[in-house]
């Protein structure tokens, strides 16, 4: 647990106790009191932890005697028995249906008791029926409002996948962009490379507020104007059938770094800055650094962090995972980008389930100025993948070497294969054609719930295993991973047998994610950051993979694809950088 993180899982907790104990019709003093602490903790630039052991924390308004001692009980038990207590009387369902704006724990519980309301479908169900006019208070103009509500929290709850909230953002600052704005950016989860956005938050400086806002909410996909104003509108856009609020910020020029660095977050990141701002008689905001009343610095994000005696930090490391510590020290990690790939080593063609020829998806790797792409083909059990047999191989290795004969001087395409990992744990091709590949690439495609952790295992100590690709199998919005899997005892296998791991970049894997790449990089395992792309537009993949990389902490050295040609041919043959 990171120290700010302490505060702001407390305040969940009070909140939900508070939620519940309303739920459970308790005395309305109890119920304000925990909602007061919840407000003051989240609101606090210290840590409670800090407060607690100088004898601090009960000279905070809103934390009285029994807070403390719950607050106390948590830091040095992790466990709070209060909280345990109340919400184990309240299904976890329904905690998460308070959430929903216009339907308050008291109206929930008129529900659950009356309707057995367990969960969203059947929430939505009882309201379209006559009989909930029965209840006390529950009339059609509080129904409406709790539809509103419903549709918000859906809205607030499904979450774009990356590269739709890139395409998305950048597609309205291009728009925005006809007025000639003076800066204009994406702040938020976005610029911190998420794997997942929700809202999208935009900031602008401009001299002409009035016609930038008015173009904002005239923008095409616009279905609904939320707010419009002279420094901020709010709309929610319909982008590939998913609706999203899009947030425009217009902010001083003076002021926009401070306003960038703020709405880039996260909030954990921020709540530090707060804090050591104030040790130093600072105060931070969104309008810039301030001693009293006096404006300090604001226009760039560099001087909001030197002022705190920081180096700047890149967005993707702003989560309080030790960055701050490490700007401190002025050693900061030089984060791998774009520039720094070579090349991608994971790539499927028509010759098993890809959508483009070799010739067109090299042709393309040249013109983003790779100097190698590896063709990785199916192996022959894939069967719903087109995997190839023997034959199939022949013919796509006799392709390979005609377009290194045409292209060898602008790109080299190595002889690769994406092996399927049996329930057995060996590979779907035997010894003598494994041999002869440039690159082999173990993955598990079937059978998710046999035994993997073995079975990734033994494919790990297979000598003619280089990568291991996708090693969790998630699909972030469908399945969590293979099933009775341990993470760690595969990269713990992978150090011990120096074998390289996939960061696959397709946008519904990014797998690993940052917090396995940071496992893997501190065990000096290298890592392959490869699109799996099926055409040429799944090869601009590549950069989402880089904003996961650089969350997990990767330098350019921890990337094998950042490697020129002969170099990367070294380690491949069993040699050293």
């Amino acid at each position: 647990m990171y120290r700010e993180d302490v505060n702001s899982i407390l305040s969940r907790m009070f909140e939900e106790i508070a939620d519940a104990l309303e739920f459970l019709g308790e005395n309305a003093f109890k119920v304000s009191a925990y909602r007061r602490a919840s407000r003051v903790i989240a609101d606090l630039p210290e840590d409670v932890r800090v407060l607690l052991e100088q004898g601090k924390l009960r000279k905070v308004k809103g934390i009285g005697e029994g807070i403390e001692k719950k607050i106390k009980e948590f830091i040095e038990t992790g466990k709070m028995s209060k909280y345990e207590e109340v919400i184990s009387k309240v299904p976890r369902k329904l905690l998460k249906l308070m959430e929903i704006p216009g339907l308050g724990p008291k109206t929930l519980s008129l529900l659950y008791k009356n309707f057995k309301v367990d969960g969203l479908t059947k929430l939505k169900s009882v309201l379209k029926e006559e009989k909930v006019l029965s209840l006390p208070g529950m009339g059609e103009k509080k129904i409406e409002k709790i539809l509103k509500g419903i549709e918000m929290y859906e809205r607030r709850e499904a979450r774009m996948f990356i590269h739709d909230a890139d395409a998305l953002a950048t597609d309205i600052i291009d728009f925005l962009s006809q007025e000639k704005p003076k800066r204009i950016t994406f702040a938020g989860s976005l610029r911190r490379r998420k794997e997942t956005i929700g809202d999208i938050d935009i900031l602008v400086v401009t001299d002409k507020s009035t016609n930038i806002m008015k173009r904002f909410t005239s923008y095409g996909n616009v279905m609904e104007i939320l707010a419009s104003g002279e420094t901020k509108s709010s709309v929610i856009v319909n982008w590939k059938n998913m609706e999203r609020q899009v947030d425009l910020r217009v902010v001083p020029e003076e002021s926009y770094g401070a306003a960038l660095q703020y709405f880039t977050g996260s909030k954990e990141h921020n709540i530090r800055l707060r804090s050591i701002a104030k040790d130093k008689g600072f105060k931070i905001n969104e309008y810039g650094v301030f001693q009293g009343d006096k404006f300090m610095c604001g226009k760039e994000e560099e001087e909001v962090y030197d002022i705190l005696g920081l180096l700047w930090i890149p967005p993707e490391l702003r989560e309080d995972r030790g960055e701050i510590e490490r700007a401190m020290e002025r050693s900061l990690p030089d984060l791998v980008e774009m520039r720094d790939i070579k090349g991608d080593l994971h790539i499927h063609t028509t010759y098993s389930d890809g959508n483009m020829s070799p010739e067109e998806m090299v042709s393309f790797a040249i013109k983003k100025g790779y100097e190698y792409i590896a063709i990785t083909e199916h192996s022959v059990s894939v069967k719903y993948a087109r995997g190839l047999d023997k034959e199939g191989l022949k013919r796509l290795w006799d392709e390979i070497d005609r377009l290194n004969e045409k292209y060898g001087e602008k790109i080299k395409v190595l002889k690769g294969t994406e092996v399927d990992i049996l329930k057995d744990g060996s590979l779907d091709y035997p010894e003598e054609i494994l041999e002869k590949f440039d690159i082999v690439i173990a993955a598990i495609h079937q059978s998710f719930n046999y035994r993997t952790t073995e079975r990734m295992i033994k494919a790990i100590e297979n000598p003619l295993v280089h990568i291991i690709a996708h090693p969790t199998g998630r699909l972030i919005s469908r399945r969590k991973g293979y099933e009775d899997y341990d993470i760690d005892e595969v990269i713990e296998a992978a150090a011990e047998n120096s074998k390289i791991l996939e960061l696959n970049a397709y946008p519904e894997r990014l797998d690993l994610d940052e917090l396995n790449l940071r496992k893997a990089k501190n065990k000096g395992i290298k890592i392959a950051i490869n699109t799996d792309a099926h055409g040429i537009t799944d090869m601009e993949y590549m950069k989402y993979g880089v904003g996961i990389a650089r969350r997990g902490w990767l330098e350019k050295q921890d990337v094998i694809n950042t490697l020129h040609f002969h170099d990367l041919m070294k380690i491949l043959k069993g040699g050293k950088e």
